[in-house]
């Protein structure tokens, strides 16, 4: 059987979808996190096992009611494709490709297999519009990354890439910087409160946050935030400390976006207003006139920006992110959303191998 696999590792999921050599998505599997930058190999592989296992499950004759399992023999597999999280350098690269291979029993098909960033998923939607060869990928999910492509005889030649650094140094307009920013200005009206005559205005936002924290006013999110990682012997404590550090603040993005554009506070508001100035800013780094000193630079006008990632796939935060790149000059051809990156990327290989 000819079967043709995309698997989407990201911050907060692996996603796995298999097509057939006609392009139909015969299977689906799920796991947790797999950006590499976060995981041991072991870890990785962990991950990707359990989501394409579960993708195969209906990929048999007859389907099986449990786990398929790998590596399969014989090989199943003509295509694999990889969008991984946190693969920033060849060395990254290098370092998980044979390990995939070997889970896929694809060692002898190793050609056949496709290791890079997950932003380089994104930039398919540029095949649907034959008027353009250039798209900028932008994903925005739990963290963010930027880049730009330029589709040459079948392939994505990657021109420039901003962003995913990880929590600590950047992810700008992710989901991490979107609960830290939150968290920041709500510190920043309580510290300028103290010299005014008047409170802090009021904030459905901030009101939701002290109650995910757990607290009764502002200066307590301090220790709560600050509190190191759990440990397995920690037991009886509130679900926030249940969490790592970073995914305190993550986990407050659903809160921000609800406040924002269902409730429209006006500090939420605020909050998205400067998390997608600043993923604008990044995509920014990329668009211009290409030139002698700057041949790499990509005009928006003759491009698609394709966006993907559960924070970007809200319309109302995309509109914010454009907004801020229409005030710089910046206006691309098409806008394109990807859903269902996974899915994208096994048609496209299914399609493509037909070609």
């Amino acid at each position: 059987m000819s079967l043709y696999l995309c698997c989407d590792c990201g911050g907060s999921k692996t996603s796995a979808v298999i097509c057939d050599a006609s392009g139909q998505v015969v299977g689906r599997g799920f796991s947790g996190p797999s950006n590499f930058a976060y995981l041991t190999l072991e870890a990785f592989i962990a991950a990707v096992r359990i989501a394409v296992s579960n993708a195969l499950q209906t990929c048999v004759t007859p389907p099986s009611v449990g786990p398929i399992h790998l590596p399969p023999s014989p090989a199943l597999f003509a295509g694999a494709w990889f969008g991984v999280s946190g693969v920033d350098s060849p060395a990254a690269i290098a370092a998980i490709t044979p390990a995939i291979a070997s889970l896929l029993s694809m060692e002898e098909f190793e050609s056949k297999l496709i290791v890079a960033n997950d932003t380089h998923l994104l930039a398919a939607p540029v095949r649907l519009h034959p008027d353009v060869a250039y798209v900028v990928t932008v994903i925005g999910g739990t963290g963010s990354t930027v880049a730009s492509f330029k589709d040459s005889n079948g392939k994505f030649e990657e021109l420039g890439r901003v962003g995913g650094w990880g929590w600590i140094l950047g992810d700008e307009g992710g989901g991490f910087h979107v609960g830290r920013e939150a968290v920041r200005q709500i510190l920043i009206e309580h510290d300028t409160a103290s010299v005014m005559a008047a409170p802090p205005r009021a904030s459905v936002l901030k009101d939701r946050v002290l109650e995910a924290f757990s607290v009764k006013s502002v200066l307590e999110i301090l220790a709560e935030v600050h509190v190191p990682d759990p440990s397995t012997t920690m037991a009886n404590i509130p679900p926030h400390l249940t969490m790592p550090r970073e995914k305190r603040l993550s986990s407050l993005a659903p809160l921000v976006f609800k406040a924002a554009f269902e409730d429209h506070d006006a500090l939420a508001l605020d909050v998205l207003q400067t998390t997608s100035g600043l993923i604008a800013s990044e995509i920014a780094i990329l668009l211009g006139q290409s030139t002698p000193e700057a041949p790499r630079l990509v005009n928006p006008s003759e491009a698609v920006i394709s966006f993907g990632g559960s924070l970007v796939g809200k319309e109302e935060y995309r509109k914010m992110v454009l907004d801020h790149l229409a005030k710089r000059g910046h206006v691309f051809r098409y806008v394109e959303f990807v859903d269902d990156a996974a899915a994208t990327g096994a048609i496209g290989l299914a399609v493509g191998s037909q070609s």
